[in-house]
């Protein structure tokens, strides 16, 4: 990998911007406020640094101006063959789409990316946000593309993967065929190329690259931007640089990069992750979120007839019920064929320890009563039995009784 540079400038973008030499800047990202009107602020994970600053403006007009006289300034820094990628919510996607529409031009308007992730919200009276908005122009129609495959969909047939398709006379799609109605194939195959929507994962709170600082975007995102839209030993501008997740990735990749930001604090925060880079590896990006889903299907069988919620990755509960009792969740185990009733009485109260909960249940599958040989149960653990054991119960009963007859 080539040597880089990374320069940091401290101050307002569209103060430093006009000392960048015009058209000298390949790729640019930007994720500016987002129009939102609040004030964002967190604190670092140890606790030594409060990061904040403001998103209010006086008007939707106010913030456009402040988009228009900065995104004029990176016009002019970027390269004929360079691109741009706006980050921004729905608070901010109508505005920015006008004012970018305006500067490079709908012409060169390429793409509308949706970052999808999910994030847990107890958001009842509307639909849950899962995904940001970011809006990829370029500055003319000869610009860097470095393609981006992905595999084929499980539901892709061989046909689609292996056969040359077009549209016959009808503009119908077709499987093409030569003169004496061979199939004719398509070639080598590279997979699927990138969508326009782009699943990764959000920052949790105890990712290893996290910082505390508001806002800040994984580095496999902005490793992807790069990556598709740049070459080694090209110049990355990134105008509000907060955390510094794009100098971190353009360094990785060996890209030079140029960073801004106005906060003092955002600036610190940078340079200590340039001097020791950090990446958090992704088992959800590397196994896929079906990988996570290993809810046991066998224990749900028990649970026909109610509004529950599978629960995965857990090794005591295996559902939550949607009712909750005196305003506390309520979870339910069923019992495993090589475990006891006591055992299994234990790996549920264990999961649901210190989550506020006071009722849980556990449906007994297998015959030997109620209660273990002491007659304890952890506190909270409601036994009830599933309507097969009772059945096999009531059936060994009668066989029982006729039997003495």
């Amino acid at each position: 990998m080539i040597e880089t540079t990374i320069e940091i400038h401290h101050g307002d973008c569209l103060v430093v911007l006009p000392s960048i030499e015009s058209a000298s800047v390949d790729l640019i990202y930007l994720d500016p406020p987002f129009f939102t009107g609040k004030k964002h602020s967190l604190t670092s994970r140890d606790r030594r640094h409060q990061y904040s600053f403001s998103d209010a403006w006086l008007s939707a007009d106010n913030y456009a101006a402040f988009l228009y006289d900065r995104l004029c300034e990176l016009y002019r820094a970027l390269a004929p063959h360079g691109s741009i990628f706006f980050h921004c919510n729905r608070d901010s996607a109508h505005i920015a789409r006008n004012v970018l529409d305006e500067i490079f031009s709908s012409e060169f308007f390429r793409s509308e990316i949706i970052w999808h992730y999910l994030r847990w919200s107890n958001s009842k009276t509307a639909l849950l946000p899962s995904h940001q908005t970011i809006y990829y122009y370029t500055k003319s129609a000869d610009y860097t593309f470095n393609p981006i495959w992905n595999e084929y969909s499980p539901s892709t047939n061989i046909d689609q993967i292996l056969q040359r398709r077009a549209r016959d006379q009808h503009n119908k799609v077709v499987y093409q065929r030569d003169l004496l109605g061979n199939i004719i194939t398509d070639g080598s195959k590279k997979g699927v190329p990138l969508s326009d929507v782009w699943d990764i994962p959000f920052l949790n709170p105890k990712a290893r690259e996290r910082t505390g600082y508001p806002t800040q975007k994984p580095l496999t995102l902005l490793e992807r931007i790069i990556e598709l839209s740049s070459d080694e030993g090209n110049i990355v501008l990134d105008p509000f640089c907060g955390s510094g997740t794009t100098l971190v990735a353009a360094k990785l990749l060996g890209r030079h990069a140029i960073g801004i930001d106005i906060s003092e604090d955002a600036i610190g925060v940078s340079r200590e992750r340039l001097n020791n880079p950090v990446k958090s590896k992704s088992i959800l990006m590397e196994r896929g979120r079906e990988a996570y889903r290993n809810a046991d299907q066998s224990a749900l069988s028990y649970l026909s007839g109610l509004d529950y919620v599978p629960v995965h990755r857990n090794g005591g509960i295996d559902a939550i019920l949607t009712q909750e009792l005196s305003g506390t969740p309520v979870p339910v185990r069923v019992q495993r064929e090589e475990e006891t009733l006591l055992e299994a009485a234990i790996k549920l109260h264990r999961a649901a320890q210190g989550k506020g909960i006071r009722t849980m249940y556990l449906v007994a599958t297998k015959p030997g009563g109620y209660m273990p040989l002491d007659g304890q149960l952890p506190q909270g653990v409601v036994v009830v039995e599933s309507p097969a054991l009772v059945i096999r119960e009531h059936l060994s009963t009668i066989g029982d009784s006729r039997q003495s007859n």
